[in-house]
């Protein structure tokens, strides 16, 4: 007597996981299935995470990253180089399928897209001689009354006026020009972001620069996707999660962060 109600509630099981928004492909995961093609988004001028070698090519921490998640993925791996400002415009336009870029997740950018990770932690550093690092420490950048240098209009820069109160901001055009000016002793140190203190310190092995040790903030970088399609933003979650258990992102780390080999291939 009771088959038919057990008909009726199947068959309103069966409806509404079809219905369910969660039961669907969204159109990037689609794409991606259907073209066997990544079309993966970064701005490509942000050593160590993404730049170009000699020959043109991109190279770094995230273009490695990238191909690792189109291989998982059995699709073809296109890189979409874009000024880093046009990034989300490009997500949200469907160009892109996902950006591996270097990107911090922020309250504001979650706004138009989702993010999975972080994948690395950065933050603001500090880029000097051992003395000078070890002035700076010894009585917190709240305190220190020295000189640093930042890039112009960067978030380094409004960092230096924020948190370094009595010290005095130098802004400067380019990483270059605050390099010579902390090995020439002009200022104490450059504030930037870790990954590139990081950097300059394996590209001039023989000025005896040194960076923190951790970072002064935390900047979580992390996978943007689109918000619309739950179930790519889970697939990416999970390859994630993935390269953390077996290792593959501390590797990363180790190769783009702490060994310099790799710095030969920079124009």
């Amino acid at each position: 007597m009771f088959r038919p109600v057990q008909i009726m509630a199947g068959g309103f099981l069966a409806l509404s996981l079809l219905l369910a928004p969660w039961a669907q492909a969204g159109d990037t995961l689609n794409r991606v299935v259907d073209k066997k093609v990544l079309v993966v988004g970064m701005s490509g001028d942000q050593p160590p995470m993404n730049m170009k070698n000699r020959q043109g090519e991109l190279m770094g921490f995230d273009v490695d990253l990238a191909k690792a998640l189109a291989n998982a993925m059995h699709a073809d791996l296109k890189l979409s180089p874009m000024p880093f400002g046009d990034l989300t415009k490009a997500l949200e336009a469907g160009e892109i399928d996902i950006i591996v870029s270097g990107m911090a997740i922020t309250a504001e950018r979650s706004r138009s897209a989702s993010f999975v990770g972080p994948y690395l932690l950065s933050g603001k550093s500090i880029l000097a001689t051992r003395s000078a690092i070890e002035q700076i420490a010894s009585g917190g950048i709240a305190a220190t009354d020295v000189k640093l240098a930042a890039l112009k209009g960067s978030t380094s820069a409004s960092f230096v006026l924020e948190a370094a109160p009595n010290a005095t901001l130098v802004e400067v055009a380019n990483y270059k020009e605050a390099i010579d000016m902390v090995t020439s002793g002009a200022v104490a140190g450059m504030v930037a972001d870790a990954p590139v203190c990081k950097l300059e310190v394996l590209r001039n092995p023989d000025a005896g620069l040194v960076t923190l040790d951790k970072p002064l903030t935390v900047e979580p970088f992390g996978v943007a996707v689109s918000s619309e399609d739950p179930e790519f933003l889970n697939l990416v979650r999970n390859y994630l999660r993935a390269y953390e258990g077996t290792g593959l992102l501390a590797k990363l780390r180790q190769k783009w962060l702490e060994n310099s080999s790799w710095v030969a291939a920079l124009p």
